[in-house]
Order: C-alpha cells, then sequence, then structure tokens
C-alpha cells in the first residue's frame, strides 16, 4: 500500500492510497480518479519524502484490500467509510495503537478520539484521519 498526496489544477489538495506506483499510473491513465471537491480529473502527484528507516524483514500480516473506488463526494467517502470499516467507538485510539504496533492483525477501523488523542497518534508516526462523521448508535 502506498499513500500519495495528490493535486487537482484548482490546487486542491488530498491523499489516495493505491496498490503501487503503477496502480496509480494505470488509474490516472484510465480516467478513474477524480477531485473529491471538485470532480475534475486532471490529478497530479505531489512530491513527498520518507522519513525512517525500512523494515529488514517483510510484514507477516496480509496488507489491507487497496481503495479502487474514488468517491466524489464528501457523502460518497462517508459512505465508504462506514461500509468499509469497524467501528470501534471510544477505544480507537488504543486499537489504532495496537494495529501499528503489530500487536493484532491490521484492519480498517473508525472510531472516536479527542483531539488530543488525535494529535498524540499522529506524533506516535500512527497515521489517523479526522473525519465528519457525527457519531451514531446505530453505526455498526
Amino acid at each position: 500500500m502506498i499513500v500519495f498526496e495528490l493535486v487537482c489544477p484548482d490546487r486542491h489538495r488530498f491523499e489516495g492510497w493505491f496498490a503501487s506506483a503503477g496502480d496509480f499510473e494505470s488509474q490516472k491513465a484510465n480516467g478513474l480518479l477524480s477531485c473529491p471537491v471538485c470532480s475534475d480529473s486532471s490529478i497530479e502527484k505531489l512530491l513527498t519524502a520518507k522519513i525512517g528507516k525500512p523494515e529488514a524483514v517483510p510484514p507477516q500480516t496480509p496488507p489491507v484490500a487497496p481503495v479502487t473506488v474514488q468517491p466524489r463526494t464528501l457523502n460518497e467517502l462517508i459512505e465508504y467509510v462506514l461500509l468499509n470499516t469497524e467501528n470501534v467507538g471510544e477505544e480507537f485510539p488504543s486499537e489504532a495503537r495496537r494495529i501499528h504496533y503489530k500487536e493484532i492483525p491490521q484492519r480498517n477501523i473508525r472510531g472516536l478520539a479527542t483531539g488530543e488523542q488525535t494529535q498524540e497518534l499522529l506524533e506516535e508516526g500512527i497515521a489517523v484521519l479526522p473525519l465528519p462523521i457525527p457519531p451514531r448508535r446505530d453505526w455498526h
């Protein structure tokens, strides 16, 4: 899994998750990428730097399935997240840490975290993305 920072001609910046750099190029060539803000399909990859040391041994856990659907609106993004993640509620910070430190198998999760908890996760190098999904008890 590789994450690229992407930009459209209107300078809307967003992330895209791909199985490989070739997967990005293939989706771009086939017109499958579009800006989630304005739907423009002229997407470019921004330069990014990877900081840290590479792992000597590849992880033994299977990779999470790559995202192949590019949501075009915020509502589509929220629906995709709700359908493709497990709601761990207020246990989100501890579950995210357990996944990050390979104490449990990797899986897609969502839940609740305070601004302070989110900042702590980011400082630990744990990739989290706050989303404007209002909490509801009936989302499982």
